[in-house]
């Protein structure tokens, strides 16, 4: 790795007029026809390895495939995939042909997914048939979603393996400008639907400084992010990252569970790790003497502050200090405990090169070493999001003068490293999930029992918070450990089962203002003082 001062110092963006992912690393790293791109593992613990000659040309004959069927450059594709080798080719070959990737968490249910449909006018939806149930649902409720791909035959979709088979060969990419729509993630919102965060082509650029100056990746490692397919974390280490600078990726298709995750450490050449703090709460769980792990070399969590006992337990046992870094789905990684300078446990780390990122005031000054502010981070670097699609009112709330505004409440100390306090909203982090309070209140007032209801965090020792419901019931209906379990079940049928609530409180009121909205505020500030009573 080059001098780790003189690239804090010397770093400037270079971002070219023309930019593409697929053909500018996918294919350049192609030429060399061995070189390794992934390590597959299934569940079963089948393991195959993928070259970036093979992905280069599985991603273009996937693209030949979409444009055969009529998708276009500046079309929205949704990929509703697990973690699968054809994720990574179906990313890239919608980026080669110019269209716009949607990634979706496997998890979705009708109601997310026609959203995210109809509010991106998706022409077409790539999955697998263990998962086109979703998709053949809200296909007559989407009038501009006229494509369907399974991955293999399913009777009402095109089976992609068999016109990737017969797609012509050569690359089906087009010149796309760094400036160009080419990735939107949809994100929680607290008060609506959620949001569409809109990225260029540019920003996989953007994650040689996620890549780099976080994890402390080189080609000579064996990477393992465990983020799942359809968030934003995949985007930051599963693919452009480490990609982008060359270094092999693995993947493992099955769930987490510690015991398995400690063991794939302890048998494959994985060099360098990513995983929630959930993740790592549960392993040092684990007897970790159990499962040595000669190869690993760096290990890094984010999603959300690592507890400081949890990032002893690991060190005590595996001679690595698990570095937490910060960013979010509108950004790469903008500020993290960095590779080769002192790690601050508990701590959010240094602003990564390339990011002026600061603590604000609600006046835009910088606030003192100290006082907690906002998280800012100045919006001209092409790492940041270009805006959320069709929101331009809710964008333009976001930026303080020449700045993006996070939501996140943090100070910094007088070495300058970043402490978080907390969110500015009411957005759940559980489990790295982010989670709405809107989204899964719209799903408790339908249930017929329900009169109103408010949704909060509240803290968790190994989820760091899960998702609390307080409800009031209509008329002549009783509270009971029955219908908790109902409601619960309610909400895991109609939105994505990550969302459901984990307790549920009945209560005669909800806190109100004197206009009559519901208090979220004084719900959760009483939860998080439980665990502090």
């Amino acid at each position: 790795m080059a001098d780790y001062a003189q690239d804090f110092t010397s770093f400037r963006w270079e971002i070219p007029e023309f930019y593409n992912f697929g053909t500018d690393v996918v294919d350049r790293l192609a030429e060399d026809p061995g070189r390794l791109a992934l390590r597959y593992m299934s569940q079963d613990g089948d393991v195959r390895d993928y070259t970036f000659r093979e992905m280069a040309e599985a991603s273009d004959r996937l693209g030949h495939a979409l444009l055969a069927a009529g998708v276009r450059r500046g079309d929205s594709v949704l990929l509703v995939l697990p973690k699968l080798p054809i994720w990574h080719q179906a990313m890239v070959g919608v980026l080669k042909i110019g269209a716009i990737a949607i990634p979706c968490s496997e998890m979705l249910r009708e109601r997310d997914l026609l959203y995210r449909a109809n509010h991106s006018k998706a022409t077409a939806i790539i999955t697998t048939p263990e998962l086109s149930a979703v998709a053949l649902a809200i296909v007559e409720r989407a009038p501009h979603l006229r494509h369907l791909f399974a991955t293999s035959a399913r009777e009402g979709f095109m089976d992609l393996s068999a016109a990737m088979a017969a797609a012509p060969g050569g690359s089906p990419a087009v010149q796309t400008r760094s400036d160009e729509p080419a990735l939107c993630y949809y994100t929680s919102g607290t008060t609506g639907e959620p949001k569409a965060v809109m990225h260029l082509h540019r920003y996989p650029i953007g994650h040689r400084v996620t890549a780099r100056y976080w994890i402390g990746l080189d080609e000579s490692d064996l990477f393992w992010s465990t983020s799942a397919t359809g968030w934003a974390k995949a985007a930051w280490s599963v693919l452009f990252g480490p990609w982008e600078l060359g270094v092999p990726t693995f993947m493992y298709g099955g769930r987490f569970e510690a015991q398995r995750h400690l063991e794939i450490l302890k048998s494959q050449p994985i060099t360098a790790l990513c995983a929630p703090p959930t993740e790592f709460r549960l392993m040092v769980k684990e007897d970790l003497s159990r499962y040595p792990m000669p190869n690993l070399r760096t290990a890094v969590a984010a999603g959300e502050p690592l507890n400081p006992e949890v990032i002893r337990l690991f060190q005590e046992a595996t001679g690595i200090t698990v570095r937490d870094g910060y960013g979010q789905t509108e950004t790469v990684c903008i500020v993290a405990n960095h590779p080769e300078l002192p790690v601050r446990p508990g701590s959010m780390g240094l602003p990564t090169p390339g990011h002026d990122v600061r603590v604000l005031g609600e006046d835009g000054t910088e606030q003192p070493p100290g006082e907690v502010g906002d998280v800012a981070v100045r919006d001209d670097a092409p790492s940041i999001f270009a805006g959320y699609w069709g929101a331009e009112e809710a964008t333009r709330k976001t930026r303080r003068g020449a700045y993006y505004v996070t939501g996140d409440r943090a100070y910094r100390d007088d070495a300058g490293y970043f402490w978080f306090v907390g969110r500015a909203d009411d957005i759940i982090i559980s489990s790295g999930y982010r989670i709405g309070p809107f989204e899964v209140e719209s799903a408790l007032v339908e249930h017929p029992a329900v009169l109103e209801a408010a949704v909060v965090a509240s803290p968790d020792p190994d989820r760091g918070e899960i998702v609390k419901a307080f409800i009031t019931l209509r008329p002549g209906i009783a509270p009971s450990k029955e219908l908790a379990k109902d409601l619960q079940d309610h909400c895991k049928r109609v939105t994505a089962p990550y969302k459901y609530p984990r307790e549920i409180e009945f209560v005669e009121s909800l806190p109100k203002t004197t206009s009559g909205k519901i208090r979220r505020v004084e719900l959760r500030q009483m939860e998080w003082a439980k665990k502090d009573a």
